[in-house]
């Protein structure tokens, strides 16, 4: 059974009074344990997609279904317990909470998925050590390098087990040397434990080399739907 399946999928904003179409009639399944990239031009659509899959936003018509959950349906509650436990997302730009430190940043994710106070503190120190950070708990974004923050920002986006990764751009702020360090890690996480991978970059060479599959959208069309990539 597929992991995601989107079916004729389309999302139109508008704005003084003009209808702009962001995605046009896109149909899509990826199969548990797929490393997909979302690859194309700025504004071919791949952000609009990744964020209408995460419930970050509604579509104009057809369907979304995540483990056989239609997300067109949904209520504004069950879309935040989409967001909270069902994918874990990561950004470009971190996200972070820039007061709080590295392990309260998890920790609060923790929190707003429901797991006990007494476990949060040790299960959130156990995930920032998995992505090398355990002697970085206690200092806040501002004290980190780049890579750092988005090893956070990874961390936050496994704190409940989430069956997918979505990454808008996860490399975007990094030089190169961080930006394999990153996706070495993201593909250990895909690997290792199986978390599928929905990632959205401008960055052929990456998706290259670390996607099981790569999708180019273009002018909000899905154009080609690639096999596998070199998947080393």
């Amino acid at each position: 059974m597929d992991i995601l399946s989107v079916s004729h999928l389309s999302k139109t904003y508008r704005k003084d009074k003009v209808d702009i179409p962001a995605l046009k009639d896109v149909s899509l399944r990826v199969a548990p344990g797929d490393f997909v990239s979302l690859v194309g031009r700025s504004g071919s659509g791949k952000s609009t997609l990744l964020n209408l899959i995460g419930g970050l936003d509604t579509a104009t018509s057809g369907r979304i279904f995540f483990r056989g959950r239609d997300l067109t349906t949904m209520k504004r509650s069950e879309l935040a317990e989409h967001r909270r436990l069902s994918v874990g997302m990561v950004f470009q730009s971190f996200n972070l909470i820039a007061h709080r430190s590295a392990l309260d940043n998890v920790i609060l994710a923790l929190t707003f998925g429901g797991a006990p106070r007494r476990t949060r503190r040790e299960r959130a120190v156990r995930l920032l050590a998995s992505v090398g950070l355990g002697q970085r708990l206690n200092h806040k974004p501002g004290e980190l390098s780049g890579g750092e923050a988005q090893r956070v920002a990874i961390a936050r986006a496994l704190a409940n087990n989430p069956k997918a990764l979505l990454l808008d751009e996860p490399t975007g702020n990094l030089d190169t040397n961080t930006s394999l360090d990153i996706m070495n890690l993201i593909r250990k996480l895909n690997k290792e434990r199986g978390i599928t991978v929905l990632m959205v970059t401008h960055e052929q060479d990456i998706a290259a080399a670390f996607s099981t599959r790569i999708v180019h959208l273009s002018d909000g069309r899905i154009v080609d739907n690639a096999g596998p990539g070199s998947a080393a």
